[in-house]
């Protein structure tokens, strides 16, 4: 199999665009001004739902539920967890765990 001499520089210029662009996603980096903003509010939200969540555990008419709360509860706290390491949201974490701890 014989490769054509112009067919060589474009496969290379491609592996090296290629190249570039996974490197430049592969780059760990926080959430620009307004992603971060709106990233934030969206936190905030999963917050919200997370203390709603312990709420109904604590209600006794829901305790027929508890299992499919308990289930609920994790996943949130789990995707919370993974919000906050994608958007390197940590300062956000921190201010939770001491909310909850008070």
């Amino acid at each position: 199999m014989t490769l054509n001499k112009q067919q060589e520089p474009e496969t290379s210029e491609k592996n090296r665009e290629r190249l570039s662009r996974k490197d430049f996603h592969s780059q760990p980096k926080g959430a620009k001004t307004f992603r971060r903003g709106r990233a934030i509010a969206f936190l905030e939200k999963l917050e919200q739902r997370r203390s709603t969540l312990k709420r109904q555990l604590e209600t006794p008419e829901l305790q027929s539920i508890n299992p499919i709360l308990v289930g609920e509860l994790k996943a949130t706290e789990t995707i919370i967890d993974e919000f906050v390491l994608l958007f390197e949201l940590n300062e956000f974490k921190d201010a939770a765990k001491e909310s909850d701890g008070q």
